[in-house]
């Protein structure tokens, strides 16, 4: 008896706690009240066509997204960053999903905004338009119930480098660099990569590499915590492959639970205390009783 009015229990709970968090998750971080108008942006971006965002999703629930414009350095275009915004919708509907892989095509990882699309909208609403629509995107992005992992190759430049912020993890190849150049053209991260920064790396160390605009080697970049590993390869198959090989020890097991464990620790970096317990209840309660909970308990493993 006990096993079947658990099941109900947990499929009551899940389905109740998976529409709310779904919808905290794509909660815009902006509207109309802000001055955003998202369809006029949309619009405007996506007359700076070139590029592509290319999602593919493996059956053992691991995705690979590829930036696809090598011969700017993988920079985004106007339309790579609808386009990035349509794959973040495509991830938060993939039920099966446990982790993600980013990467940029051609052995380097992203350049930042294609200049000939910032010029065109230089002018201040459009450029604020752009960077709430970034945002948006990217803490969507950065909240998916997946375990996501910047694979950096070659350089991660600008926006690229904020890009690396909205993964939980950074690995690192050799010969490659992360770079917030900002200064140098004049302006400060408006993708959501500084605040990030400040949470990864803290206060002072996130000022040094914005105020200097400094370069960031993998030994860097591990002793300020910035990237988790470096990779042995630098080819970029063999490094995806070792990419996979990485996060496989933090995606290994049911997507159920893999994806409670993103869920519980996202509560936990963007909520009050309180709320976060709240919610972490929830979380709990939707695999609490639920196939794989059972599955051990039938196993009764032993922690050692």
């Amino acid at each position: 008896v006990f096993p079947e009015m658990a099941l109900a229990l947990w499929k009551n709970l899940f389905k109740t706690t998976k529409k709310r968090i779904l919808q905290q998750r794509r909660l815009s971080l902006y509207n109309g009240a802000h001055g955003y108008e998202e369809e006029l942006i949309k619009k405007k971006l996506q007359q700076f066509s070139g590029g592509s965002i290319n999602l593919s999703k493996e059956n053992n629930g691991i995705g690979i997204l590829t930036l696809n414009n090598p011969k700017l350095m993988n920079a985004f275009t106007g339309t790579m960053m609808v386009e990035l915004q349509e794959r973040v919708t495509e991830l938060e509907n993939w039920k099966d999903g446990k982790g993600l892989i980013i990467h940029g095509a051609g052995n380097t990882f992203c350049s930042g905004s294609d200049l000939n699309a910032v010029k065109e909208i230089s002018n201040s609403q459009d450029g604020m338009n752009m960077c709430m629509f970034m945002q948006n995107t990217l803490t969507r992005l950065m909240r998916l119930p997946l375990i996501t992992v910047a694979l950096v190759q070659g350089k991660a430049f600008g926006g690229g480098a904020e890009l690396t912020t909205a993964c939980d993890f950074r690995l690192m190849t050799p010969g490659s660099e992360i770079r917030f150049v900002h200064k140098h053209m004049g302006l400060v991260p408006g993708w959501g990569g500084a605040a990030r920064l400040v949470r990864i790396v803290g206060s002072g160390a996130a000022l040094q590499l914005l105020g200097a605009a400094a370069r960031v080697d993998p030994e860097r970049a591990l002793s300020l915590g910035l990237a988790e590993d470096t990779l042995p390869s630098a080819d970029e198959s063999t490094a995806i492959g070792e990419a996979r090989a990485w996060l496989s020890q933090y995606t290994d097991g049911p997507a159920t639970v893999i994806r409670a464990v993103k869920k519980a620790v996202t509560a936990g970096r963007e909520l009050p205390l309180e709320a976060a317990l709240r919610t972490e209840k929830d979380i709990f309660g939707t695999v609490w009783g639920g196939p794989a909970n059972l599955q051990a308990l039938v196993r009764r493993p032993k922690h050692k």
